[in-house]
């Protein structure tokens, strides 16, 4: 009973939600863009990408609000070059993504010995989004998930409300309807009117935008600069929890919030030292945890019906 009192703790919901900020923001990603009809793989890259050019500008600038736009700029432009190759190109989109993502990891040490002379770590920004953890009065003083919740960083806020957002376009909105039918009947939509390959370009630029801003979190929120390879998978658990979660807002923030749970609690765990286990074990419970969640809830989910499908105005989809 000790052992769970000293890792339940109001810090662990805390560090839950801001370890899943960056998940939820990617998963929201994969959510536009498979419910348009795009399987995204390349959030990977779209992140690392986003990851980079924040900490570029934010230290280049100094100022980390800059750093937050250049990486959700930087996430619109290389998510542009993935559309066009899915989408104009006709590219298979598991195959594109994969390209897309070796491609990031290749540019982004290229792009550091080109701004920073050097391969690793990037120099240190003076100022992190962390420094401006505001505090919401009253509701962050509600017992054990106030703070959670609303004693929080702008990239956190901004995950949190992305979810209440996209279920408010996807059920109220013109763009929500047209992004659900590019995914479900894009045949119906051309009819209507309503191009396909511009809402599922849409879906696209707009999910790399939050992947950009999910890479943001990682260099100058959660860290102070930019490291190789620093997503570590994150792209590809967004990937799973959107799965989890149906393929619904909703669903996915809470699978996204699982993620940030075993993430956090691993964390807890190993710096309390309340379970002997290697190092390495703890690392990787949270994707082994997140696997398992995946293959227990995917036969229960329905993913939209031309998710992956090409599509072209003479053929319609494939």
């Amino acid at each position: 009973m000790e052992t769970l009192a000293a890792l339940f703790t109001p810090q662990l919901v805390e560090a839950t939600v801001r370890l899943a900020a960056p998940v939820i923001l990617a998963a929201m990603a994969a959510v536009v863009c498979e419910r348009s009809g795009v399987t995204n793989i390349a959030m990977e890259g779209i992140m690392l990408v986003g990851a980079f050019f924040a900490a570029l500008v934010a230290w280049y600038t100094g100022s980390p609000w800059l750093g937050l736009v250049g990486g959700a700029a930087a996430g619109a432009l290389y998510s542009l070059f993935f559309a066009w190759a899915a989408i104009s190109l006709h590219f298979n989109h598991v195959v594109a993504g994969a390209i897309m993502n070796i491609l990031a990891f290749g540019l982004t040490r290229y792009l550091m010995m080109v701004a920073y002379g050097r391969q690793g770590t990037s120099n240190a920004v003076a100022r992190t989004l962390h420094d401006y953890k505001t505090a919401i009065p009253v509701l962050s003083d509600i017992p054990f998930i106030g703070k959670a919740f609303f004693d929080q960083t702008p990239i956190v806020y901004l995950a949190l409300l992305s979810v209440v957002a996209w279920a408010w376009i996807f059920k109220r909105t013109r763009l929500g309807l047209s992004i659900e039918a590019s995914g479900e009947y894009p045949m119906a939509l051309e009819t209507m009117g309503r191009s396909v390959v511009k809402t599922r370009y849409t879906a696209v630029v707009l999910g790399g935008v939050m992947c950009g801003l999910a890479g943001a979190f990682l260099s100058i929120e959660n860290s102070n600069s930019f490291t190789e390879g620093m997503t570590d998978g994150r792209g590809f658990i967004a990937l799973a929890a959107n799965i989890a979660g149906g393929w619904r807002p909703v669903g996915v923030f809470l699978a996204s919030l699982f993620f940030g749970f075993v993430d956090a609690l691993q964390l807890r765990a190993q710096g309390l030292g309340v379970i002997d286990l290697p190092s390495e074990l703890f690392l990787v419970f949270p994707y082994v945890a997140t696997i398992a969640a995946v293959a227990g809830l995917v036969k229960r989910s329905r993913p939209p019906a031309a998710v992956g499908k090409d599509f072209s105005v003479e053929g319609g989809g494939d």
